[in-house]
């Protein structure tokens, strides 16, 4: 048997054994259990005493429901750094770029899909009242400002803060009533799973996320194709292409848009995953050509909740992801002179901005 045979038949057994999400029927149940539109509250998870304040710089803040996050654009040796939400948030600001900036992030307390790398806890995803509890966007405002020396950046992540939309332009019209719309830079990152955001805001909540003028949005491409994103995601490999329909109507939002894209992929040979990854920028920039410019690599690393998911085809894929990773900065190099991959990712243009 050759080979590629036996990487082909380890996929297969990894495919058939491993249980795959119902992402539509999950989106709906955890949509249900995490916003409350009466109210106008959404779930908040608790950091406090969860296996994700073991990995925190510094302990959970605004009672437990918030933690500060340092963004940092050095990254591994290999990998590309990482200027978001740096440089698009100082950009914004008019303040000068920094090598780590501090946000305050709060987390909503649901995500639809399991990603085994993951750095927060499962239980935390789930919705559970157990972990989360119920906030106002003006409360979140409040705890923000309670806290000493707040920072300039919030970031609104998860979990999927796209299962609940909402978010978005609430915490936008409270920021504003209060006076911070200019002096604070709001920031928010999506899976790419739902069309959520156009099928529960009105025209009136797009208008306001396309002209507020210190947001930014952040899609992550859980692989590099349906293979590697079923594997990251286990969730139906067909959903792959989900993700280039909905960072394409995003784009055509006219919002400040990035992306992220995760390259982890079980087993498979070096020439397939480097064919995978030709693709993948081919597809970025069908959908523009300058959106490779404005999508970011991360490295999978091991955090305390991963480690009890880590099984041999997980570390084999920490290790692939680094073939993939170089074949990333070849392609880039190839398509873009010097002088485009060193412009500031914040003035990289898309077709609507």
């Amino acid at each position: 048997m050759l080979e590629t045979d036996t990487v082909d038949l380890k996929q297969k057994a990894v495919m058939t054994t491993r249980r795959l999400i119902d992402t539509d029927a999950a989106s709906e149940r955890y949509r249900a259990r995490s916003i409350d539109l009466g109210r106008k509250r959404l779930l908040i998870t608790n950091l406090r005493g969860s296996e994700e304040e073991a990995d925190l710089t510094v302990p959970p803040n605004c009672h437990g429901f918030g933690r500060i996050r340092h963004f940092r654009r050095a990254t591994s040796t290999g990998w590309p750094p990482n200027p978001l939400p740096l440089v698009p948030a100082c950009k914004a600001l008019g303040i000068p770029t920094s090598e780590v900036l501090r946000a305050q992030a709060f987390q909503s307390a649901a995500c639809n899909w399991r990603c085994w790398y993951c750095y927060v806890p499962f239980g935390l995803l789930a919705a559970s009242r157990r972990y989360s509890d119920w906030f106002t966007p003006d409360q979140l405002v409040n705890l923000y400002l309670a806290e000493p020396d707040p920072p300039l950046l919030i970031d609104l992540t998860g979990g999927q803060p796209d299962l609940v939309p909402e978010w978005v332009p609430w915490m936008m019209a409270a920021l504003r009533e209060r006076g911070l719309d200019h002096n604070t830079y709001l920031w928010s990152d999506d899976n790419l799973s739902t069309d959520y955001l156009w099928r529960y805001l009105s025209l009136p909540d797009l208008d306001l996320m396309a002209s507020y003028r210190n947001y930014g949005k952040v899609g992550c491409f859980k692989g590099f194709d349906a293979h590697s994103f079923s594997f990251n995601t286990r969730t139906h490999p067909a959903l792959f292409d989900r993700q280039f329909e909905l960072m394409d109507r995003l784009i055509d939002l006219g919002l400040d848009i990035y992306a992220y894209a995760t390259f982890t992929t079980p087993a498979r040979p070096e020439g397939d995953i480097r064919t995978g990854v030709t693709r993948f920028v081919d597809r970025l920039q069908g959908i523009d050509p300058n959106l490779p410019l404005r999508t970011v690599p991360l490295e999978v690393a091991v955090y305390t909740p991963v480690q009890p998911r880590l099984h041999e085809e997980q570390v084999e894929a920490m290790a692939f992801q680094r073939i993939a990773v170089v074949a990333w900065n070849e392609e880039l190099q190839s398509r873009f002179t010097d002088s485009e991959r060193d412009r500031p990712i914040s003035d990289v243009s898309l077709r609507h901005r």
